[in-house]
């Protein structure tokens, strides 16, 4: 069974920097593309960034685009999120997912193009002005 551990509670002021991790363990099951989604209350919920594990590539969403980093570790089992130039807009709950499929255009920042569990339980994120 695949677990993802995500790191706790962050809290930044605006324009503070943010790192968040995903510790994937129990994957039977070649994973192509790690995302990291957020979703703010009221709103549904967006893709942010995501990673192709083969080749190392990365797509970023306009609002994460110059702010956001996506890496993984060198063993591949770890997934970050470096955020930087952070705004009270950027304040939910971050997710990590987990797909077999490729990061495909922008197929990946669709929460359905990843499985119902392969999602991490969550990191609050709160940015204060």
């Amino acid at each position: 069974q695949v677990q993802l551990v995500e790191s706790g509670v962050e809290s930044v002021q605006t324009g503070g920097s943010l790192r968040l991790s995903c510790a994937v363990t129990g994957a039977t099951w070649k994973i192509n593309c790690v995302a990291w989604f957020r979703q703010a209350p009221g709103k549904e919920r967006e893709g942010v960034a995501a990673i192709a594990t083969d080749i190392g590539g990365t797509y970023y969403a306009d609002s994460a685009l110059g702010r956001f980093t996506i890496s993984q570790a060198g063993a591949k089992n770890t997934v970050y999120l470096q955020m930087n130039s952070l705004k009270p807009e950027d304040t939910a709950m971050y997710y990590c997912a987990l797909s077999g499929r490729p990061c495909w255009g922008t197929a990946w920042s669709r929460p359905t193009w990843f499985g119902t569990n392969a999602w991490g339980q969550g990191t609050q994120v709160t940015v204060s002005s």
